[in-house]
């Protein structure tokens, strides 16, 4: 999944962003709002971790303006601000769910996991698909009963797929969720993963749609 990370403290910034992106999520981290807003005019983001009070100006307005575009990528505000008023701006203007700083950084992970399944229209963490069962909580995957293992960029692939069970997901989709502002784009990436995960799981489960993208199937 692709995540922006809007915050300007670079201690709590550098935690969160080395912490997400070792859940195999790439992770694109802004420091301002003028460079968050560059950020989502080029990228539909998975989750967005919001910071409220920024130099330039306040999260609370980027999240109205997201929202008032139709933007509705699951926002997770990140604040020292513990008031209820606070809270209960943030949750009106749009946001999906609210953390005070300091907080846990494994919290932070089971709550983007709850907002994205919320989001994904997929609230059960388990998927079934004909032999395949994916628990996206665990990041387990049986096939006829077999635990199957998967690598970091092999699950990130399988989650893209499974955000929305049976709908096609294009290759640039796949790059999107896959790197990180800054990182080099191999050609053939993709391509690897999806015939590792076809391997794995079987060539059935995952189909091709030519010319426009790949989708997960559960028939045999």
């Amino acid at each position: 999944m692709r995540v922006l990370l809007v915050e300007d403290d670079a201690i709590l910034g550098e935690a969160v962003r080395d912490h997400v992106a070792a859940g195999d999520h790439a992770v694109d981290w802004m420091q301002r709002l003028d460079d968050a807003r560059g950020s989502l005019r080029a990228v539909n983001y998975g989750l967005i971790l919001l910071d409220l009070r920024l130099p330039d100006g306040s999260g609370i307005g980027l999240l109205r303006e997201l929202r008032a575009s139709g933007n509705l990528a699951p926002v997770i505000i990140l604040t020292a601000h513990d008031q209820i008023s606070d809270r209960i701006e943030g949750l009106n203007s749009g946001a999906d769910d609210y953390l005070v700083k300091p907080f846990n950084l494994d919290e932070l992970t089971a709550r983007m996991l709850a907002v994205t399944r919320r989001y994904g229209g997929n609230p059960v963490p388990v998927i079934r698909l004909g032999d395949l069962e994916i628990n996206s909580v665990d990041r387990r995957v049986t096939a006829e009963g077999k635990e199957v293992t998967l690598s970091g960029r092999e699950w990130a692939v399988l989650d893209k797929l499974i955000s929305r069970p049976g709908a096609i997901v294009s290759k640039a989709q796949i790059e999107e969720a896959l790197y990180a502002f800054g990182s080099e784009i191999e050609s053939n990436t993709v391509e690897v993963y999806v015939s590792r995960l076809r391997k794995k799981l079987g060539r059935h489960h995952l189909v091709t749609v030519r010319g426009v993208g790949y989708r997960m199937d559960g028939n045999a």
